[in-house]
């Protein structure tokens, strides 16, 4: 085991199933920097892991985070059958730890595995493994207000076949880690660029879902993004390279005269669950929302007539993002470049006044775990 952690092994029988937890005797959670952790850089003392195999899932576990021992002829090394789920804990006000939203990320992350020809996960034990999880590791979500427990959860083909077909076995393991802002930006506005030649994602493709493959084709955009002094790449589709699809790491909303605007769900872009609950909110205040295509002449033209009040993204990562400006081609637009806009911060503050306990839960966004 990783440092050589001795263990102490429990079996606890569940409605649906016996877990076997294995605890580490000593956590590390003192080593570590609560206050400034980074961003997926330092991992909690546990991790939950379910295989597949003999065509059902197998009985779950929690163990020590640690390495995991693979062979180079893996299917997922070379054929990608791979997805991924990202969510946060949150400390909250009144004791506990507050999910936001598993429920939805579950829902997606069988909507993935359905594209990806991957078996889906029980909706129970994926909670069950949520919960234990957040109890035996509750001292690693941050109290920091803007800080959060990331968890991600991650299944990958497991057969030692160099067939391209899909896997007969699989491993699902979930990991959680302590995290700060995403962005260095935090809620400052970041800045955008359209790629001159790169796509993201076609409608037929996987864009929809978390594959993980979606991943590293955007590396190289968005390094060259920043290069120019760009936080990310705003994608635009792939047939007339015109409408504005989502952001690198988030969806996109844009405030026009008085309207909210968003792309709409067609195949190409992921279904955010914050982007949800934007749109949740907004309605709720009363705003409409539009769920459309939008080019980025639009865009530009609200910007040049006066009536683009405010442009954001949100995400699980960073919550909500202001845009402060976007460069298209060799034309500029520039929004709330020092601050977040009243629209944006008051999302943000309502959204996290949610997760952190602080503000009435109207939608039954959380999912409570009781630590004491």
């Amino acid at each position: 085991m990783k440092n050589g952690t001795s263990v102490q092994t429990a079996i606890r029988e569940t409605e649906t199933s016996a877990m076997t937890i294995k605890k580490v005797s000593v956590s590390r959670v003192d080593q570590v920097d609560l206050e400034n952790p980074g961003f997926g850089k330092v991992f909690s003392d546990h991790m939950f892991s379910l295989d597949y195999q003999g065509g059902q899932w197998q009985s779950p576990q929690i163990i020590p985070f640690g390495k995991i021992e693979i062979l180079p002829s893996l299917a997922t090394l070379h054929y990608g059958q791979a997805l991924f789920e990202g969510m946060k804990a949150f400390n909250d006000s009144n004791g506990g730890v507050n999910i936001f939203r598993p429920d939805q990320h579950q829902e997606r992350i069988n909507k993935s595995c359905r594209r990806m020809c991957i078996p889906e996960i029980d909706g129970d034990t994926f909670m069950e493994a949520l919960e234990e999880l957040i109890r035996l590791d509750h001292k690693w979500v941050p109290t920091k207000r803007g800080n959060a427990l990331y968890i991600r959860p991650f299944v990958f083909a497991t057969d030692e076949d160099l067939s391209v077909k899909a896997s007969n076995t699989y491993r699902f393991l979930i990991i959680t880690s302590p995290v700060g802002a995403y962005y260095k930006e935090g809620i400052n506005p970041v800045s955008l660029i359209t790629p001159d030649k790169y796509v993201r994602s076609v409608k037929g493709g996987t864009g929809n879902i978390k594959a993980t493959g979606n991943y590293g084709p955007t590396i190289l955009p968005a390094r060259k993004a920043k290069e120019e002094g760009f936080t990310q790449v705003l994608w635009l589709d792939a047939k007339e390279h015109k409408y504005v699809e989502e952001v690198g790491t988030m969806n996109i909303f844009f405030k026009i005269g008085g309207r909210l605007i968003t792309p709409p769900l067609e195949g190409s872009i992921l279904g955010g669950i914050t982007r949800d609950s934007v749109i949740h909110l907004a309605q709720d205040w009363g705003v409409a929302v539009e769920e459309r295509s939008i080019s980025i002449d639009e865009v530009f033209e609200a910007s040049e007539n006066g009536t683009l009040e405010e442009a954001f993204g949100t995400g699980t990562a960073a919550v909500i993002s202001p845009v402060g400006r976007i460069q298209h081609n060799e034309k500029v637009l520039t929004t709330d470049e020092d601050t977040i806009g009243p629209f944006a911060k008051k999302l943000y503050d309502e959204i996290t006044g949610i997760q952190y306990g602080e503000r009435p839960d109207r939608f039954d966004w959380l999912h409570h775990v009781t630590t004491d």
